[in-house]
């Protein structure tokens, strides 16, 4: 089975060697979405909900490049650097996923950059 790399305008560029997402059959492997904006600016510096806003519109992005939506999100796994944040991110994510949301994990870890509030990655299946 072929896999194809998906990219968005939507979505920086990385620096680092990975894709944004890949997408192998039918499913699509997105990348650990951060609070960048399209143009590499950090959004909501110190803004759970803003932070969390933007890595969802990030990962709906590139599941939409994929010809997908937000309901073909079948899994994620959230990563918070303070779980006193849950709250709030829940808040926003529940707006991304209102009715039949993904499976989740949500761990507590230390990100790359000390101004980033949480990360999420995920898997869709477009079909």
């Amino acid at each position: 089975m072929a896999k194809r790399v998906i990219r968005s305008p939507k979505v920086a560029e990385s620096s680092l060697p990975l894709s944004q997402a890949t997408l192998a059959g039918n499913v699509l492997y997105l990348y650990g979405a951060v609070a960048f904006n399209e143009r590499g600016e950090l959004v909501g510096k110190g803004d759970i909900r803003a932070q969390t806003r933007q890595a969802l519109e990030n990962i709906k992005a590139l599941v939409e490049a994929a010809g997908g939506t937000m309901r073909d999100v079948t899994q994620t796994t959230v990563y918070l650097t303070d779980l006193g944040n849950a709250a709030g991110m829940n808040e926003v994510y529940r707006t991304y996923f209102p009715v039949e949301p993904p499976a989740r994990a949500t761990v507590r870890v230390d990100l790359g950059n000390p101004d980033f509030l949480i990360e999420i990655q995920g898997t869709a299946y477009i079909g």
